[in-house]
């Protein structure tokens, strides 16, 4: 007889889990989402902690990227995705593996083919209480108001890590960001393809451990260039 966990698995399902020195939470990262998929791929930005030993001492698949970056990351685990339906998640607890079956049952229910969640819908404990927090907001909402405008449609946000996309689809889009920029870029391209675009609500909690890799002041440019670049000048 199957047990519990086993029966909550969904063996159409990946996660994959972009890493960079999260020691202190990938554990209980990986631990929850294996209760949804035994195919879990840690893609390690070559860490100075144990992250990888963690990671391994799960059972995980680990992928060494080539320290460009999350977009990087996120390229370079392709090749080694083997099952129809991926998800991407944080390794730094900011966001809830609990909320994987609500994230890919738009796509399991053939109700789209890219599934965003939504920090605006599901709320978030780090978007407010200070001028980096206030610009990254304003800065995410200019750039999904200009995705809506383009393709007509009504997303609440663009820059979330945790999200779910059929492989197959994944491999369509020809992503070429090294960057968190890739977010944005994966929904662009989903659009422009014609693949249905969807979200879910999904709460961001605060980072339980290490340090945010993301510095506003250094990436600001390099997310309007980009969301021009892939709205307006190129195919």
């Amino acid at each position: 007889m199957p047990t519990a966990v086993e029966m909550t698995r969904f063996p159409e399902l990946t996660v994959v889990i972009p890493a960079l020195n999260e020691g202190a939470t990938i554990e209980t990262i990986i631990t929850g989402c294996q209760k949804y998929t035994d195919d879990v791929v840690v893609v390690d930005g070559h860490s100075r902690d144990d992250t990888v030993r963690v990671a391994t001492a799960r059972g995980t698949r680990i992928v060494m990227d080539n320290r460009r970056g999350k977009g990087e990351a996120i390229r370079c685990v392709i090749p080694y995705l083997r099952r129809p339906i991926t998800v991407f998640i944080d390794a730094d607890g900011s966001h809830d593996p609990d909320d994987i079956p609500a994230l890919i049952a738009p796509i399991r229910a053939g109700q789209a083919d890219h599934v965003s969640g939504s920090r605006l819908i599901g709320g978030s404990s780090e978007l407010h209480g200070g001028f980096d927090e206030c610009f990254r907001l304003m800065g995410s909402s200019l750039i999904t108001a200009c995705i809506n405008h383009r393709f007509g449609v009504r997303l609440s946000e663009s820059q979330n890590g945790f999200r779910a996309i059929r492989t197959e689809v994944l491999r369509d889009l020809g992503l070429v960001e090294d960057i968190t920029t890739i977010e944005q870029e994966m929904i662009i391209k989903t659009l422009k393809k014609g693949y249905r675009m969807g979200e879910v609500p999904s709460h961001e909690h605060k980072r339980k451990g290490g340090v945010s890799k993301i510095s506003l002041r250094k990436v600001a440019v390099r997310y309007v260039w980009t969301m021009v670049k892939y709205l307006y000048l190129t195919k």
